[in-house]
């Protein structure tokens, strides 16, 4: 009994002897890994070439200073809360009196500590940094061999003291932030 009107009848029509060989199906096959070889390439060798990346690509963190070379950070945990991977762990502490060229304010972080493989560079921590202490960079996080590598302390993530050796991050603000950056009358950009 036939339910539908649009049956096809199948031929059980033998293969030549070419057919059972398999000569075309192979030579067809051939000619597309054949195109795929002498196709453009698109990895790059890493080491000795670089990708461009974009102005606003977020790699990994660094912790400023300010001019003087004093740290920003003040240990005040907003990056911490707002990091929604957890991935942001520090201690806080007193600054000496002996600490003032060190420390901007009277709190610092005596430990910071961030846990790469946890971290998805989503960039909140930047934004929750009143102090603008925390940014993310054009860096590439180093690959490593084993886990306890991939949590950077202060002495990865802080820049160093010398000004031609810190970090450019004039393209991750805004225009109106680098405006008011430059009004030295608002406490927060002494």
């Amino acid at each position: 009994m036939q339910l539908t009107n649009r049956s096809k009848i199948v031929s059980n029509k033998k293969m030549t002897f070419v057919e059972r060989l398999y000569f075309p199906a192979i030579f067809k096959g051939m000619m597309i890994t054949l195109s795929h070889f002498f196709a453009k390439k698109a990895t790059i060798d890493y080491p000795k070439e670089k990708r461009e990346f974009s102005e606003i690509y977020r790699g990994q963190h660094v912790l400023k200073r300010d001019d003087q070379g004093r740290e920003r950070c003040t240990a005040c945990g907003l990056c911490a809360l707002a990091c929604p991977a957890e991935a942001i762990t520090m201690v806080a502490e007193e600054r000496l009196p002996s600490e003032e060229h060190l420390y901007r304010e009277e709190k610092y972080a005596k430990t910071y500590e961030i846990n790469m493989l946890r971290c998805i560079f989503c960039g909140l921590c930047e934004e929750a940094c009143p102090k603008e202490a925390i940014f993310l960079t054009k860096r590439i996080v180093d690959a490593e061999y084993s886990r306890d590598k991939f949590i950077y302390g202060k002495d990865k993530l802080v820049e160093p003291l010398e000004l031609d050796l810190r970090i450019d991050i004039s393209k991750r603000q805004i225009p109106e932030v680098l405006e008011f950056k430059k009004d030295k009358t608002q406490r927060h950009n002494k």
